[in-house]
């Protein structure tokens, strides 16, 4: 056994270093996901007994309008959660500079993602508040009339969007901070002389050296979007009348609260979620692996 050690120490050492990690995500990732699918095949409530019945919770999905209604603004969220991408590149960009006083202007944008998204949700719930709320004071400068976002079916789920767009759009900053450090100095000169200025050189040259950071931001970015529950249960609980639900929240809500503690039904929506999820992910990662073979 020590010889073996000796002679293969350089392979098998770092195995051992990833085992724990491994292990934890095993247990606490994927098996999970495998014991969800399997709930959801069965009438459970946490408790008792559990009874088989088959795919008739993805059936009663079918016809579920509460459903239909967070997959919709699981869209909306997909949708324009992705702005947090070129939002924070744009700061990074801003930010990548050697002037006086940049480091406070770095912290001012690294805050949002270090506080709670409780914190987050309390102060933008302040922010619309329809009396004193800052939003309407602004509005009332203008002459408009104030704008109750949370409480408004139509409003509700883009002001909870923008909220959540504030810490992403930071997160998005520090990945696209620490490209730039790595992008090619060379590379950059040497289009320069070549005449490229501006968008030119953001597209062709810095862009290119940023698809790692890219990836990482577009990747956490979407898994940010759909699985969105803080905020939401934070700001309106799923209300105005179940307006601003996601399929997260109503999981939760049919899982663990009023609705009766239905693990098998709860399950089922988890699953939908953890397939779009996939789906999206896996079709980035094709067309990021198109892109780098170039065809």
């Amino acid at each position: 056994m020590r010889n073996l050690w000796r002679k293969n120490q350089q392979q098998i050492a770092p195995w051992l270093f990833l085992l724990p990690g491994v292990l934890m995500f095993l247990i606490y990732v994927i098996i999970p996901i495998f014991q969800s699918m399997n709930i959801s095949f069965y009438e459970w409530d946490g408790l008792g007994a559990k009874e088989y019945v088959g795919i008739d919770n993805y059936v009663e999905l079918i016809d579920d309008d509460a459903f239909y209604t967070s997959l919709k603004n699981n869209v909306i969220w997909l949708v324009l959660y992705m702005l947090a991408i070129p939002a924070g590149l744009t700061v990074a960009l801003f930010l990548n500079q050697t002037v006086r006083g940049i480091r406070i202007y770095k912290s001012l944008f690294f805050f949002p993602f270090v506080i709670s998204q409780v914190v987050v949700g309390l102060v933008f719930a302040w922010f619309y508040d329809p009396t004193n709320g800052l939003l309407n004071i602004v509005l009332g400068w203008f002459g408009i009339d104030p704008i109750a976002v949370l409480a408004d079916e139509e409003w509700v789920t883009y002001g909870i969007i923008a909220a959540g767009l504030w810490p992403q759009t930071a997160y998005c900053m520090i990945l696209y901070l620490t490209g730039l450090n790595a992008v090619d100095a060379e590379q950059i000169e040497a289009a320069r002389l070549d005449s490229a200025r501006g968008l030119k050189l953001l597209w062709y040259v810095i862009l290119p050296q940023l698809r790692p950071a890219t990836f990482i931001a577009v990747v956490v970015t979407v898994i940010g979007a759909l699985r969105s529950f803080d905020l939401i249960s934070i700001m309106t609980h799923g209300g105005p009348w179940g307006s601003s639900r996601v399929l997260a929240f109503y999981m939760y809500e049919q899982a663990f609260s009023e609705y009766g503690f239905r693990m098998g039904y709860g399950a089922a929506i988890a699953v939908v979620l953890f397939a779009i999820m996939m789906i999206y992910i896996a079709g980035f990662l094709y067309k990021m692996y198109r892109d780098e073979r170039g065809y």
